[in-house]
């Protein structure tokens, strides 16, 4: 699978763009705030809807333009598929094969992507939130309809919080939509948790080779799943929605009395483990980073497993964040197999055969060209 071009209408600071691309390495070379991470998350709003950089779809849109818009042809399964998405005051419109699709979870997954930047390093050492999201991404890409879930789920997470606030403050005192809303709850969680407990279990096994090879077999690498309920990863979708709701019953008053909902997918959490050592709390800042790097490697795996093709890698100003043996690792796995964005600054710092014949792209203030063979 690779993007083969890139259309750009009113999108942040491209009033006008149209790229063809390389389908192994893009190198996109220029200074800061000219505009290279636009065009990565311009690629990743394309595969998932939306950005990974703002919740607020209007700041997508160049300055007082009234919609933006992304179109792209990438090739997979030897066909050209067009898909396009639309930004407009009133909500959000994406097309496949030029078809509006009325449900997001439908077009999700035309295009896969495997994002990793400089926050990306966080994964570990950052908030619970931080890996919900990764894992919330990733799952929703290779089987679209834990999106349906997740949508879902946080729809009635909202509404069941605004009625416990409002119980919790006696505003009404019946608690039969609470029911309702506990029952509907159980249904998504627990498709949610079966789905990320099946999802760790494949990405684990990818992961924990590639991190035995970037650290020559000197760590091994571990993920355990933090639920809010105390069930065990193998269990069915009946046992889980059971503890659920043994749960939600026994706790029921406390969930008054705090006014929010306290169980449930979205306080999870991951916990990743070298040497049986929590690398969060007494990793050093280099296993943490290699811990990062060898969960991306792994989705770029555990992706061309689940739908056969490889998916598109944005390195967005990361390689300078790796040192020399990480980079080159990274570098190693994609190279001829997986097409690859980079953005940077500059190429020098980059020692590797890879850059050699990548394809490279200059941008300066919402300008890009590409470099033509024998350019200097």
């Amino acid at each position: 699978m690779y993007i083969e071009t890139i259309t750009l209408t009113n999108y942040r600071n491209y009033s006008k763009l149209a790229l063809t691309f390389d389908e192994k390495v893009n190198v996109i070379i220029g200074q800061n705030a000219q505009g290279k991470t636009n065009l990565m998350e311009a690629i990743y709003v394309l595969a998932f809807t939306k950005s990974y950089r703002t919740s607020k779809d209007k700041e997508l849109m160049m300055w007082d333009e009234s919609y933006a818009r992304i179109e792209g042809t990438v090739f997979k399964r030897n066909y050209h598929v067009p898909i396009e998405m639309q930004f407009q005051a009133k909500g959000k419109i994406a097309k496949l094969n030029h078809l509006e699709q009325k449900r997001l979870s439908h077009y999700i997954g035309a295009l896969n992507v495997v994002m990793f930047a400089p926050e990306d390093l966080n994964l570990v050492k950052g908030s619970p939130q931080v890996r919900r999201r990764f894992i919330d991404m990733e799952i929703g890409q290779v089987k679209p309809i834990y999106m349906h879930h997740l949508g879902q789920y946080q729809k009635i997470l909202k509404q069941r919080n605004h009625l416990l606030k409002d119980l919790q403050r006696r505003k009404t005192t019946d608690t039969t939509m609470l029911d309702v809303l506990t029952e509907q709850l159980i249904t998504h969680a627990s498709e949610i948790l079966r789905r990320r407990f099946s999802f760790l279990a494949l990405l684990l096994t990818w992961a924990q080779p590639i991190h035995s090879g970037i650290t020559q077999a000197k760590e091994i690498l571990t993920i355990d799943y933090d639920a809010t309920i105390a069930i065990d990863k193998t269990a069915s979708l009946a046992d889980i929605k059971q503890q659920y709701d043994e749960t939600f019953n026994r706790h029921r008053q406390q969930e008054i009395d705090r006014g929010t909902t306290l169980y449930g997918p979205h306080r999870d959490d991951l916990i990743f483990y070298v040497n049986d050592r929590n690398v969060q709390t007494y990793g050093s800042q280099g296993q943490q980073r290699t811990t990062a790097l060898s969960l991306k490697l792994a989705e770029i795996e555990l992706i061309k497993h689940e739908v056969g093709e490889y998916p598109v890698l944005l390195l967005d100003d990361v390689l300078s964040e790796l040192d020399r043996h990480r980079q080159s690792h990274l570098l190693n796995t994609i190279k001829d197999k997986v097409q690859t964005f980079v953005t940077t600054t500059s190429v020098n710092d980059i020692e590797h055969e890879t850059m050699q014949s990548a394809t490279i792209f200059h941008v300066e203030d919402g300008e890009i060209v590409r470099e033509e063979r024998g350019d200097t």
